[in-house]
């Protein structure tokens, strides 16, 4: 049986950063990327629905290694996607990527110091097992099968298309037709501009607004930085300020919700006029980052209503027609395609079965170490980004932290790393694994996920100035981290 040092798992924008971090500072060890969608991209390769792009500047959702030289800093999905696999080219990671292989499950051996992981074929079925000491989760945190599904009583009357964004058809023809998009996050607020462009109408179906936030597609400070200096120095400095103005809009809303609350209401009304509804439309049951703000790049949602090509329904659903939605509030909706952006189905480790040493991992009754590591399992580690700012900064310092660890592991001549709990630990208080987050994507699924606590390193901080410190910079051996040789 084929064994290596390391298995990554997923070619998406996680993975192809492990695997460069891991070229450049273990570049002895063996490795392999298990992808079971037949390309790399991941979530940028998955989603094909119109506008599809990021949240996130790139500056920060760019990796930390690469510069980012589009003059667009909120880019495009296709943009996102060619980054991904210049990335990969430039590093030499395709050869190593496996593609339509899906881990189905993965089974420690502490007496041989190793995974034995079970593979399935997408393409065949076919199983294949590979041997490997250290596991690399960076398959994303939600269900690429199974999107949520609110269960829309009526669904089989509606005569026309429904579709979700997760699996949206190739040749959907939406010109000239009605289209309803249902949602208020995200997704729901990139599709309605670019739909808009060339379908008869959108009308957004909210059940109750987010807080949606228009920021310029275009970094002026970085385009300016890049014509005057060194490409990554210019980087370097834009990703600086970036993180900074995050960590400072996210601790206002902390500290000053009402504050910020009007401050995000006024810039809507501003774009929309005294005769918009914004109470109704675009003012929230929560405060500011309770649940993650929308970002709109140069106001196009706001320009799409103000042309009337789009509007903003709120009400809650009763069911589908035959020609539309019928509303609890009594007016009916008419559609043509109806579009659900319900949101998404969270997942953990990709719903991977793992054994320890013939024992099922029940990862709910473990705690997180440092928001990558569980408490009781040896050699593995997950990768998730953060909900309050870019995934990757979390994901880069995550995989500076494998690396760390795998040298650590040579230098002492040992084979399994694994967070224990010392005693002490034992009756800390349980907290959710997010805390302070309140998204119902979040909530429908949070009771899979492990504990966490108020201590560090059984903390999965959210915070990526505090990460730094106990990632990137805490010492490897902290009492907690236990490097063994393997059993005899």
């Amino acid at each position: 049986m084929e064994h290596l040092d390391v298995v990554i798992v997923g070619a998406g924008l996680s993975g192809i950063g492990a695997a460069v971090h891991l070229g450049e500072r273990c570049p002895t060890k063996r490795y392999a990327i298990l992808e079971a969608r037949p390309t790399l991209g991941g979530t940028w390769d998955l989603f094909r629905y119109p506008g599809i792009r990021s949240d996130s500047d790139m500056h920060t959702l760019g990796y930390s290694f690469k510069p980012w030289r589009a003059k667009k800093a909120i880019a495009d999905g296709p943009a996102i996607l060619d980054y991904m696999n210049e990335t990969a080219s430039e590093n030499d990671v395709r050869r190593h990527i496996r593609f339509r292989q899906a881990l189905k499950s993965a089974s420690w051996s502490s007496e041989q110091a190793r995974w034995t992981l079970e593979i399935e074929r997408t393409d065949t079925s076919d199983r294949v097992q590979l041997t490997c000491n250290f596991l690399s989760m960076c398959s994303g945190y939600f269900n690429y099968a199974e999107p949520h599904d609110p269960q829309f009583e009526g669904i089989s009357k509606f005569r026309g298309e429904v579709v979700h964004p997760q699996f949206w058809p190739e040749n959907l023809d939406f010109k000239g037709r009605r289209v309803v998009v249902i949602g208020s996050g995200a997704t729901a607020m990139t599709l309605v501009p670019a739909m808009a462009e060339d379908a008869a109408h959108v009308t957004m179906l909210q059940r109750s607004p987010s807080y949606v936030v228009s920021r310029p597609a275009e970094d002026g400070i970085a385009n300016t930085l890049r014509k005057f200096l060194p490409e990554k120095l210019a980087y370097r400095l834009t990703r600086f300020k970036n993180v900074q103005l995050q960590r400072f809009m996210y601790r206002r809303t902390r500290v000053a919700p009402e504050m910020v609350k009007e401050r995000l209401l006024g810039m809507v009304r501003e774009e929309l006029g005294p005769d918009f509804d914004v109470d109704k439309h675009f003012t929230p049951r929560y405060n500011p980052w309770d649940q993650r703000l929308c970002l709109v790049p140069d106001g196009d949602l706001f320009e799409a209503i103000r042309s009337g090509r789009a509007s903003v329904v709120t009400d809650e659903i009763d069911s589908l027609t035959e020609s539309g939605i019928s509303l609890k509030g009594g007016e009916e909706v008419e559609a043509d395609i109806i579009v659900t952006a319900t949101g998404l189905k969270l997942q953990l480790l990709s719903d991977v079965e793992f054994l320890v040493d013939g024992n099922k991992v029940n990862f709910p009754e473990t705690y997180t170490y440092k928001g990558l590591m569980f408490s009781g399992v040896p050699n593995l580690v997950q990768t998730f980004g953060y909900i309050n700012a870019s995934w990757t900064l979390r994901a880069d310092i995550t995989s500076e932290f494998v690396c760390r660890v795998l040298n650590r592991m040579d230098e002492l001549g040992t084979l399994i790393c694994v967070p224990q709990l010392r005693e002490e630990d034992k009756s800390m208080p349980e907290l959710p694994w997010i805390d302070d987050f309140t998204p119902g994507y979040m909530q429908r699924q949070m009771h899979l996920f492990p504990k966490q606590s108020d201590r560090a390193p059984w903390r999965n901080t959210q915070n990526y100035l505090l990460d730094k410190k106990m990632i990137r910079r805490a010492p490897i051996e902290d009492g907690v981290l236990q490097f063994q040789a393997q059993d005899s």
